[in-house]
């Protein structure tokens, strides 16, 4: 049998808006890599890259279940002796909301070359406001 390739894979790369507000962040973080991977495409194939752009926003509005709000910890080593950071998801939410769904996103894509390729089609923004309404982005439910 014959390895179906699609021809020219990114020609029709669309532009997806999705609203974090009141979502749980790993059910998000589903939605956002089915798109970036192109999953929801009737010819995808997991070697090609035949993925979209992903628009998140409202990123610090993000749901967390349970009490992972306080016993979440997002860890960062230097590579130096003692140079581990250890911060709690509320803290994290506050500073940066947008690396929660980055990460989150990011650990749930294929380790490989194309999965840092895909992985930079996705934008996170902590607010409603986005500078990506020139592409006419589909909003996403």
């Amino acid at each position: 049998m014959k390895t179906f390739l699609p021809k020219d894979p990114g020609a029709d790369r669309q532009w997806f808006v999705m609203d974090a507000e009141g979502q749980s962040l790993g059910r998000l973080a589903v939605k956002v890599v089915k798109f970036l991977r192109g999953k929801q495409k009737v010819c995808f194939t997991p070697q090609v890259d035949l993925g979209d752009f992903v628009v998140v926003i409202n990123a610090g509005k993000v749901r967390l279940t349970g009490r992972k709000a306080d016993q979440k910890i997002y860890k960062q080593y230097s590579g130096y002796r003692g140079g581990l950071k250890e911060t709690k998801a509320s803290v994290m939410r506050e500073r940066h909301p947008d690396r929660m769904i980055k990460q989150a996103v990011l650990r749930m894509l294929p380790k490989n070359n194309l999965s840092r390729k895909l992985f930079r089609r996705l934008k996170v923004y902590a607010g409603k406001d986005h500078p990506h309404v020139a592409q006419k982005p589909t909003t996403v439910k």
